[in-house]
């Protein structure tokens, strides 16, 4: 049975949904596209990493384990993603002027009923927590608690009067959580401990993903500011919001290589294949103004630019020593 649509006076354009309609099914395709998989580098890099990390450190790495810490992280970008929508467009923040692409924004240009994305999220959660429970029998209770922390900023950054993402912290905590508590996480259940070195190999994963969050950031800088966001980047103006985006851009970089050099020295010879391949990528990302109509140009850029990244430096972590995996 259909229910009768909210009033939504923000709506405008023509493509979009007209008041009193019947909502459509929320359809598997809807449900996909609103988990976002154009994101999920976001969770699945640091994964790549902490796995990188523990074959070449610990005398064996279950990669059964792997593979369901690898699926917990998924499960909580698209949570992420899927809260961020719902309340993004119950708000009025999100509607079918802004340079979104339509599979994008599924609620803006689908009649469909929002507490179905609700629902979702929060299914995306559970079935985070279920995994868990197999990851809390290999590796015992601190997953769960770093597991816990994450929750609490999936749903504090989208949610309640004074979200995370209305902060200037949108682009520390997703890179801090996503970026950093992930591999820490991921690293602790694949081998039972928790160097204080960790920490820097996370580091170039804090930035990296950080940065996605300041692309779309810098790109919405007058919706923001519009519908009062306060995001670092609507603090800052966007020619210092690009002056910072460009340095931790080369921070990124100087952090992998220093991490390599450092802790995984036989692995040098892969980062500059890295440079070769990633420098043709990082030329327009530099050149991109930020703005409004290159948004979705920017997004692409600076995820192929995580993947490319990602990928050589776990590359070059792997290529540093033997490893021993185990089912």
């Amino acid at each position: 049975m259909t229910e009768p649509i909210e009033d939504r006076t923000d709506q405008t354009s023509a493509t979009a949904p007209t008041a009193k309609q019947a909502y459509r099914a929320f359809t598997p395709t809807m449900a996909l596209q609103i988990a976002a998989p154009h994101t999920w580098p976001a969770a699945i890099l640091p994964c790549l990493v902490a796995f990188a990390a523990a074959a070449v450190t610990a005398e064996s790495v279950s990669v059964t384990l792997a593979f369901a810490l690898l699926a917990i992280s998924i499960l909580m970008q698209a949570s992420v993603n899927t809260f961020n929508d719902y309340y993004d467009y119950v708000k009025g923040t999100d509607d079918a002027n802004a340079d979104v692409a339509v599979d994008d924004a599924v609620l803006v240009y689908n009649n469909v009923n929002p507490k179905s994305a609700l629902k979702l999220a929060v299914g995306f959660l559970v079935a985070a927590f279920a995994l868990g429970a197999y990851v809390i029998w290999q590796a015992g209770w601190t997953p769960l608690a770093l597991g816990v922390v994450g929750a609490v900023f999936v749903v504090a950054y989208s949610a309640g009067k004074t979200p995370i993402s209305y902060l200037p912290l949108g682009e520390v905590v997703s890179g801090v959580v996503m970026g950093g508590l992930i591999l820490v996480a991921s690293y602790q259940a694949l081998t039972l401990t928790m160097p204080p070195t960790v920490v820097p190999w996370a580091l170039p994963t804090v930035i990296g993903i950080g940065l996605i969050m300041m692309t779309n950031n810098t790109c919405d800088i007058e919706r923001d500011v519009e519908a009062n966001r306060r995001t670092l980047p609507a603090t800052l103006g966007r020619a210092k919001a690009r002056t910072l985006y460009h340095a931790l851009l080369w921070a990124w970089m100087a952090l992998i290589v220093l991490n390599v050099a450092v802790f995984f020295t036989n692995g040098l010879p892969v980062l500059v294949f890295a440079g070769l391949a990633c420098m043709p990528l990082l030329k327009p990302l530099l050149a991109n103004p930020l703005a409004g109509n290159t948004r979705q140009a920017a997004m692409g850029q600076i995820c192929t630019v995580n993947v490319a990244l990602g990928a050589f430096y776990a590359a070059a972590i792997l290529a540093s020593g033997g490893m021993q995996l185990a089912l």
